[in-house]
């Protein structure tokens, strides 16, 4: 079993194994549970499909089940819509894989640079495949790192998430932002699983981060909408920062993440601060 049919079937599994019966509405059959989740038997009762069925599919057979089926399975299996849109790409019943194959480069287009300086004191990255960092804004080089520093293969959120001593520091909720980064990984690489620095990115994280392996194993998805990260800055101290994310029209390849902090709060005054040590440092230097 290879390629998306090893992805489609460890996912099932997974997922299967982490579904409550009792919460499902099963009734009890008196049978005691040696592992947790449900029965194969049971998704397919759920999803209104045959054992048999289910079973193939769960087994990575090469079956292409259709969309009303695959809503089932995914109701049955109790995923949220990240999960839904992952086991969909997983099973191949969207078009994004094919038009995927052609992709080049990608590159950030003028106005979207206009767009991040016009950000004045708010933190703004743009992010694209795998995680890759396509562009920051002078705040977020400040509250991050400055990855236009880093060399260009290191330029990936997850990779410097789990591979850089100073992310770690920097994040005091490191563990639960960090898997974030896995689970957002994955849903990016479900889209398409042939794409060789996706494979390359993957494979170099499992090798050298245990908490990445780990987490990878367990075939969690999700997509980054918005949310909060809790920071211990070296320059301003703790803060917390939520995020809002904003696909492009036209580029869904592409999301801008802009980063602000409620006013009147402490965190508030700490990103204005770093705004105006930012703002001093940039012109102590063209003074120079």
């Amino acid at each position: 079993m290879a390629g998306t049919n090893r992805e489609l079937a460890d996912f099932l599994r997974r997922a299967r194994s982490q579904v409550d019966p009792s919460r499902a509405g099963l009734p009890s059959d008196g049978r005691v549970r040696r592992v947790p989740g449900l029965r194969r038997e049971e998704v397919a009762f759920l999803a209104g499909v045959s054992t048999d069925y289910y079973a193939r599919l769960e087994q990575g057979r090469r079956i292409t089940p259709s969309p009303t089926v695959v809503e089932a399975v995914g109701r049955a299996l109790g995923l949220d819509d990240a999960g839904r849109a992952h086991l969909r790409d997983l099973i191949g019943i969207t078009a994004a894989p094919v038009l995927r194959r052609t992709r080049g480069v990608q590159r950030v287009r003028p106005g979207l640079y206009q767009l991040l300086d016009a950000l004045d004191g708010e933190p703004a990255l743009v992010l694209g495949r795998r995680t890759d960092v396509l562009a920051a804004n002078t705040m977020a080089k400040a509250l991050f790192t400055d990855f236009d520093r880093l060399p260009p293969r290191r330029r990936n959120y997850a990779r410097w998430m789990f591979l850089d001593d100073e992310a770690r520091s920097l994040f005091v909720d490191w563990d639960v932002q960090a898997r974030a980064a896995v689970e957002s990984l994955r849903l990016d690489a479900g889209r398409d699983p042939d794409d060789q620095a996706t494979v390359a990115l993957i494979a170099d994280l499992r090798e050298h981060s245990r908490e990445f392996a780990h987490w990878w194993e367990q075939h969690r998805v999700h997509q980054r909408t918005h949310g909060s990260k809790r920071l211990r800055h070296p320059l301003v101290g703790e803060l917390t920062v939520e995020y809002e994310t904003l696909s492009l029209p036209g580029d869904p390849d592409t999301t801008l993440f802009v980063y602000t902090a409620e006013a009147g709060s402490s965190s508030k005054r700490a990103l204005d601060l770093l705004a105006s040590w930012t703002a001093e440092s940039l012109t102590g230097r063209r003074g120079h």
